[in-house]
């Protein structure tokens, strides 16, 4: 036999040692919804963070034991952050903000299946408050001054009050003394009223969040101005999450909703009453409401 024969057998028989090492490590994963493989639901950090978490892990706790699944929660440090994930395949659920999950939709075609409501209604607005010593009465007023926002995906905390500055006259990024990303409504309200920044946006009305530990917040931060209608947040798949799953989860929520625990839990998290079935339609009117400010979500979605 031939040394170039020699090397062609060797060869064949390393590969047939080899296989079965391959075949063995090549493990498949695990199935979605078990221990080893929770679906992962993600939670924007809109209020009080522990708030939002122990919330969180409430309706996981409420969903698992009603679908059978492992469904676990967690709130990432940003709006950003929890679009990334969708995207990324860190996460399989979000309960996203309004804007935020237009541009989940856009970047990674994640789908909305419930909307929530609060007071009846699955629409909400947005305010711009200012500290009752700061000589602030109307949206005029805040050129000159420091503003507090919420989040840079935050519809009533950042994207709808900025339209509503420029309406006024206002540029916020040329004719404010100051911008501070505060990371949450809660946040918001109490940087005016500690004085830490003049004014702010956040949703109607978030000074009721810390009115039990600041009793005087609704005297010492004042609101100066509202939007119009927004449509409301809501629970959102990943694009081919498995359907059947989707199905017995959404009906598990539905329920959920029902009960005081459920009610409790998003109540604690997001101050949801209710939810009710909608698709992406749902949020097309406020889509062209952007449009016709000049607001692009392509230009706004994180890179």
């Amino acid at each position: 036999m031939t040394t170039k024969m020699n090397r062609i057998v060797l060869g064949l028989l390393v590969v047939v040692l080899l296989l079965p090492l391959g075949l063995t490590g090549c493990k498949s994963k695990p199935a979605l919804g078990t221990k080893d493989n929770p679906i992962i639901l993600s939670m924007v950090p809109s209020g009080d963070t522990e708030k939002v978490l122990a919330g969180g892990d409430a309706v996981a706790k409420l969903l698992s034991d009603s679908t059978g699944y492992v469904i676990k929660a967690n709130v990432p440090t940003s709006y950003s952050a929890v679009i990334e994930a969708l995207g990324t395949g860190k996460a399989h659920m979000a309960a996203l903000a309004t804007f935020a999950y237009l541009q989940a939709h856009q970047k990674y075609g994640v789908e909305v299946v419930l909307v929530a409501t609060r007071y009846g209604t699955p629409y909400y607005k947005g305010e711009i408050i200012a500290g009752a010593n700061t000589g602030i009465k109307s949206i005029a007023d805040i050129k000159g001054k420091k503003m507090c926002w919420v989040d840079a995906s935050s519809t009533s905390g950042y994207i709808v009050p900025r339209v509503m500055l420029k309406a006024a006259g206002v540029d916020p990024d040329k004719d404010l003394a100051q911008q501070v990303e505060a990371g949450s409504h809660n946040n918001v309200v109490l940087s005016v009223y500690r004085g830490d920044c003049d004014c702010g946006a956040t949703y109607v009305d978030a000074r009721g969040n810390i009115e039990k530990d600041f009793p005087d917040v609704k005297t010492k931060v004042v609101v100066i101005a509202e939007s119009a209608e927004i449509p409301n947040d809501g629970l959102q798949f990943v694009k081919d999450f498995p359907k059947d799953m989707k199905a017995k989860i959404v009906q598990a929520f539905i329920d959920m909703m029902k009960t005081d625990a459920g009610k409790a839990a998003m109540k604690d998290s997001y101050q949801w009453s209710d939810v009710i079935e909608k698709d992406d339609s749902f949020y097309d009117g406020f889509r062209q409401t952007l449009d016709a400010a000049g607001v692009k979500i392509e230009e706004l979605a994180p890179k």
